[in-house]
């Protein structure tokens, strides 16, 4: 086998093409778009270069023919809890089903970042925030959510027989949309319409991308405070965000609770435009931009419709007073209207007891399951998994 670096136009599209000879035969299967794979590792698309460095690579066997892949980085901007055990990342691995090709893919990235003076790595993960391309799927063998990968059961063995161990888990839970909210969900809600006049819980206006980007920073930049290994939010990262999001959202499925007109918490949900995106396919060319157009509308006239929780995020200050389940009655009446019925609320941390138990509350289970896997690479070391937030 040789592991070749991609440095040029041509083994780019060898690194996008790799993963369809591989699910050929899995049928739920959906591609990300190559367009943004490939932003990921362009400087002039991805901020995180201004503070860090990636690399991928392809693995050919004897033949020639692509049998893996991998990308490597380190991003200085993420917060590194513990100063002597300073973690870089790895992802967008895909692999044939051998352990050998797999080590090679695995010893490419431990030894790259060893010598950048990293001390372990965690992967798969992306080269940029957490809410996409981030986690092995080991659980709940689905369609994947827009912005996850699927993977086949046979990676878990892989990594985890290379001396990856699970830093923490990422749940996806499911819930039909008509579903009726829990009756104290409806009881605070009543009481917030009853007796707190100061507060106000509204969707979003798409027309207002300004207002909407300074509310999610609001929220965001204190709800998610504490949460290790978060990179920090700023205000243009923010506006950022909602850019990315605003030829796709649906105004009613974004909700924000306000006091006295300051954003206190948010649910951020969008279409699952991966049921649009896999009639279209992954080259987003001017056709394929037209027939997402198309498809994006005949999405919203179908039944069933399926959307995914994003986010979502409560200031501290205001958590446990019923803010959020008087936010989530009025959200979810949008949500029927809207036509949507099925809900999976993405990336809940199991490091995370509280938006777990927000997710149980409300009547949703456990889907599908991702980990996050830490390497460590002196082994002697005792392993520590993600602290819990308190």
């Amino acid at each position: 086998m040789s592991l070749l670096e991609v440095t040029d136009a041509r083994r780019a599209r060898q690194f996008l093409d790799m993963p369809v000879r591989l699910y050929h035969d899995h049928p739920n299967w959906i591609s990300p778009l190559d367009h943004e794979i490939e932003a990921v590792f362009d400087p002039a698309k991805n901020p995180n270069f201004q503070h860090g460095e990636a690399v991928r690579w392809i693995l050919t066997n004897d033949a020639g023919e692509v049998v893996g892949r991998v990308a490597a980085f380190i991003n200085n901007s993420t917060p590194q809890p513990d100063p002597t055990l300073p973690t870089g990342g790895m992802g967008f691995f895909e692999c044939i089903d051998d352990q050998a090709a797999a080590n090679e893919l695995f010893t490419a990235c431990h030894d790259w970042l060893a010598q950048r003076g990293m001390a372990a790595m965690d992967g798969p993960i992306n080269f940029g925030e957490r809410d996409r391309f981030w986690g092995l799927l080991v659980a709940g063998f689905t369609e994947p959510n827009y912005g996850m990968f699927y993977h086949p059961p046979y990676y878990q063995q892989l990594f985890e027989s290379y001396g990856f161990q699970v830093y923490f888990k990422q749940y996806t839970c499911n819930r039909q949309v008509p579903q009726a909210m829990h009756e104290n969900y409806h009881r605070a809600a009543e009481r917030y319409a009853r007796e707190e006049p100061a507060y106000s819980f509204r969707p979003v206006d798409k027309r207002d991308t300004e207002a909407m980007a300074r509310d999610f920073y609001q929220v965001y930049s204190q709800a998610w405070a504490n949460h290790s290994g978060i990179s920090d939010m700023t205000l243009d990262k923010a506006r950022g965000l909602v850019r990315q999001m605003q030829p796709v959202l649906d105004e009613r499925l974004i909700w924000f609770a306000y006091h006295h007109d300051q954003a206190v918490a948010f649910t951020i949900n969008l279409p699952d435009l991966n049921q649009v995106f896999k009639r279209v396919g992954r080259k987003f060319g001017l056709w394929a931009k037209l027939r997402f157009l198309w498809e994006q509308r005949q999405f919203q006239r179908r039944s069933p419709k399926k959307m995914f929780g994003v986010i979502f995020g409560v200031v501290p200050d205001y958590q446990g007073k019923g803010v959020e389940s008087a936010m989530m009655v009025q959200a979810h009446q949008s949500f029927i209207d809207a036509g949507y019925t099925d809900i999976e609320m993405n990336w809940i941390g199991d490091f995370n007891p509280r938006m777990l138990a927000v997710t149980r509350a409300v009547g949703a289970r456990i889907y599908k399951t991702h980990v996050t896997y830490r390497k460590l690479f002196d082994e002697t070391r005792p392993f520590e998994r993600c602290p819990i937030i308190k």
